[in-house]
């Protein structure tokens, strides 16, 4: 299976993505002579991996038969000082609210996207530390 996309440039540091018929807009801030009209690819990473784990556990919960209950992932990452700067820590944290939410197979679920299913995780930890928290109704179940 291959992925790929087309990026054209627009003007200044703005490009137009499209990535199987979805277009969107990625851009510098203006302190790189960029005019922030969109998101920067570095933390596309970001958005990459939690959502990749996203779909993952989502997906593992349900074939589980949990169902009822509201996930919502908080990720940041920690840049290097030098050039290239890359992401060497990211903070992945799961937050699960709902009632009656089985513990074990949330950490379960978890654990498997991030050991086994999700690609996204397997390139990055390649380069960075990721380092995951659960929460459940705001108690770190970890």
């Amino acid at each position: 299976m291959k992925e790929s996309a087309r990026i054209k440039w627009l003007n200044k540091m703005a490009f137009d993505v499209e990535l199987n018929g979805h277009h969107f807009t990625i851009d510098a801030n203006p302190r790189f002579g960029g005019e922030n009209q969109g998101p920067k690819p570095k933390g596309l990473l970001l958005t990459s991996l939690a959502g990749c784990t996203g779909m993952d556990v989502v997906s593992i919960l349900k074939k589980m038969k949990i169902e009822d209950y509201q996930l919502e992932i908080n990720i940041e990452g920690e840049l290097t000082e030098e050039h290239p700067r890359i992401y060497h820590t990211i903070n992945l944290n799961f937050v699960f609210k709902g009632d009656q939410l089985p513990e074990d197979k949330i950490k379960r679920a978890v654990e498997l996207s991030e050991t086994r299913y999700c690609g996204v995780t397997e390139m990055l930890r390649r380069s960075s530390k990721i380092k995951t928290k659960i929460f459940l109704n705001g108690e770190n179940i970890e």
